[in-house]
């Protein structure tokens, strides 16, 4: 981990998706053909062949209390830990642990992947330990374990960095859990990760068993923008996103997790443009990006392409008037050059003009706009770097959810 950093703390993220225990429907496999030039309209739940994972944090959390995350948390020092060699000693010579050299410059990485972890101390390069520290969270948070058993390690898909990313022989397979420990053992070893995040590393070697790094796709990073959360509480999350082939056993910890919910992604739009839950900003444009691939199959072979393609570090500049608030993404016109991520900046941007106004003075978009919590829409009308998606807008969502699923 990096402790030099004064005014940020690194942390990472999962977005679960997983398929459901049915067969898929015709108007699926028919919407899943054409999924990044799909109508603007995001499609009926009903479409979807899976499910996300959403959390509920505890009314009490100092961070965005009530709200619905995917899991993850903050990097601990011992997922950086010089034991995980052992742990990984199979894959200490394939490039990045076999994990996939992406083909972004490493001038234009984000810090957070870009950072040189040996120069801190650290021999395990930080998008492994990125991963390590989501499976960690992820275990922690929802008892969902995304771990191979050792004697399954020779049946691994290890990238090279040199695959074919149009050759659809070469993408691994959608991850299936089949874990040979009973639920005493893993809720033994759960309290005792929960306790003390050294013992994830304890537990790996007892069980024999490897973090599934590989399951882990990258997908962005995000950084919490300037007095929107709190000035003490600012982060440096990398996103990540892993395919399932069916729902895992899950359960939340009764701590900062109080609810979780299985729901399609559309489902999880309708309930929050219906005000029934809250989502934070990066959640709601990563589950628009989602909407566009309602087959499992098709997020999964996107994803699975994209990740070697890099991301951009995300920092949102919060504008703000009277009647609303402008998140201004990388990008827009009204976005900072050589924005300042130091983190020292308190508040938002404040101005005077009228919504109309800002959006007429601008000719490329990239930007969130807030009436309040729940009345958000989503401008963009600039070509996403590094061949990813731009989002479905929440507005898009059909008010006719027609399900009887609650989160």
């Amino acid at each position: 981990m990096n402790t030099a950093l004064r005014h940020w703390r690194e942390a990472a993220t999962v977005i679960l998706a997983a398929g459901m225990r049915h067969e898929q429907s015709a108007e699926c496999l028919r919407a899943a053909v054409d999924k990044v030039t799909a109508p603007s309209c995001v499609p009926h739940t009903s479409a979807f062949d899976y499910e996300v994972l959403l959390l509920k944090r505890s009314g009490k959390s100092g961070f965005m209390p009530n709200a619905y995350v995917f899991p993850g948390g903050l990097v601990d020092s011992s997922d950086f830990s010089s034991e995980w060699q052992d742990v990984f000693k199979s894959f200490l010579k394939a490039p990045n642990y076999g994990v996939g050299v992406v083909k972004q410059p490493q001038e234009t990485r984000p810090p957070i992947f870009a950072t040189d972890r040996v120069k801190l101390g650290s021999p395990i390069p930080g998008d492994v330990a990125l991963r390590i520290c989501a499976v960690r969270e992820t275990f922690e948070e929802s008892g969902v374990l995304l771990v191979v058993p050792k004697r399954e390690e020779s049946s691994i898909y290890v990238h090279t960095g040199n695959v074919n990313a149009n050759d659809n022989d070469t993408q691994p397979a959608i991850t299936r859990l089949i874990l040979p420990w009973d639920k005493d053992v893993l809720s033994k070893w759960r309290s005792l990760v929960i306790n003390n995040p050294a013992n994830f590393i304890k537990m790996c070697k007892e069980l024999q068993c490897l973090p599934n790094i590989w399951a882990l796709h990258e997908w962005g990073n995000w950084l919490t923008p300037t007095g929107v959360y709190g000035k003490h509480r600012r982060y440096d999350t990398a996103f990540y996103i892993c395919c399932l082939q069916e729902i895992p056993y899950t359960l939340q910890d009764e701590k900062e997790i109080i609810h979780f919910k299985w729901s399609t992604p559309s489902e999880v739009l309708h309930r929050y443009k219906s005000r029934e839950i809250w989502i934070a900003p990066p959640q709601l444009y990563d589950l628009g990006r989602i909407c566009r691939f309602p087959a499992l199959v098709e997020l999964h072979h996107f994803a699975c392409q994209r990740s070697l393609e890099g991301c951009e570090q995300w920092l949102p500049i919060s504008l703000m008037s009277d009647n609303y608030i402008v998140s201004v993404l990388p990008g827009d016109d009204l976005y900072i050059e050589n924005v300042e991520c130091s983190g020292k900046r308190d508040g938002p941007l404040l101005t005077d003009k009228s919504l109309e106004e800002l959006q007429r003075d601008s000719s490329d978009l990239h930007r969130v706009i807030s009436l309040d919590a729940y009345m958000v829409s989503l401008h963009m009308n600039i070509s996403p770097k590094y061949n990813h998606l731009t989002p479905l807008s929440i507005q898009d969502v059909d008010g006719d959810l027609k399900t009887s699923s609650k989160l």
